[in-house]
């Protein structure tokens, strides 16, 4: 009894066409690799140095002739909180607030002691992350030669992940608990218990006297030069973006065989 040997398909060869469509293709991506890359990488460098420069890093010793910014605290829904804050660098250095009580016409007036600042953590956290996505940028001089648009990839969502924490430290900073404030000595109470800052019901003690939050009120001020930033940030990611879509793009013709 014979056993016939099962034969396998042959498949059909590359056409001379697809051969010239991928060589075509491949000297493109190579091209990008190496020159349309390092040319993103330059611009990011560029746009985010001047981010960078936009968080005024004092000098060590002179921290003192970085320029002092008055910005007025506003809201669009109410009137009873009102006053300046004083901004140098990353630091309040002067606050002074009035408060009009609620069903009362009495005003508390409040200030920053003169020898404490606030350091704006989300600030200096924003600076770092900003700094690290150009440490990453750097790490590839213009003669390092990328092997693979998954390389590209990679460095691009490094970048990205480090400009998302910067953007999202300065649209969501933290708010501080009581104890935390009362921790940074700025101004001369305690809190009791670990209550929350600007919760309702919160408790806090204040020249021996105790006191309860009982209302809440928000006021803002905007800080052109972290507006720009935020800029610088937006600016950035898209050009991160724009460069994997267009590594995407080749991708999706290796994944593909129509032959």
């Amino acid at each position: 009894m014979l056993n016939p040997q099962r034969s396998l398909p042959e498949l059909p060869k590359m056409s001379t066409a697809s051969q010239l469509e991928r060589a075509v293709l491949e000297e493109e991506f190579n091209w990008l690799l190496k020159e349309e890359v390092h040319a993103v990488l330059k611009q990011l460098q560029d746009v985010l140095k001047e981010a960078s420069r936009r968080f005024s890093m004092p000098t060590p010793g002179l921290e003192n002739q970085l320029k002092q910014e008055n910005f007025i605290l506003g809201s669009s829904t109410m009137d009873q909180v009102k006053g300046v804050l004083t901004l140098q660098g990353e630091a309040l250095t002067q606050a002074d607030i009035n408060l009009k009580v609620a069903k009362s016409s009495q005003v508390l007036h409040f200030q920053f002691r003169e020898d404490k600042q606030w350091k704006l953590q989300q600030i200096q956290d924003a600076r770092n992350h900003v700094n690290q996505a150009l440490q990453l940028l750097s790490s590839h001089d213009e003669s390092y030669h990328f092997k693979s648009g998954a390389e590209v990839n990679k460095l691009m969502d490094a970048v990205m992940l480090q400009l998302t924490r910067a953007r999202n430290r300065l649209t969501t900073p933290a708010s501080m608990t009581l104890p935390e404030l009362a921790a940074s000595g700025l101004m001369n109470f305690k809190p009791a218990g670990s209550s929350v800052l600007h919760n309702p019901g919160a408790m806090f003690e204040l020249n021996n006297n105790r006191f309860e939050v009982s209302h809440v009120h928000k006021v803002e001020c905007v800080v052109p030069w972290l507006s720009d930033t935020l800029v610088f940030f937006t600016i950035s990611l898209q050009l991160c973006q724009q460069l994997k879509d267009k590594i995407s793009v080749f991708s999706s013709f290796w994944n593909y065989r129509p032959f």
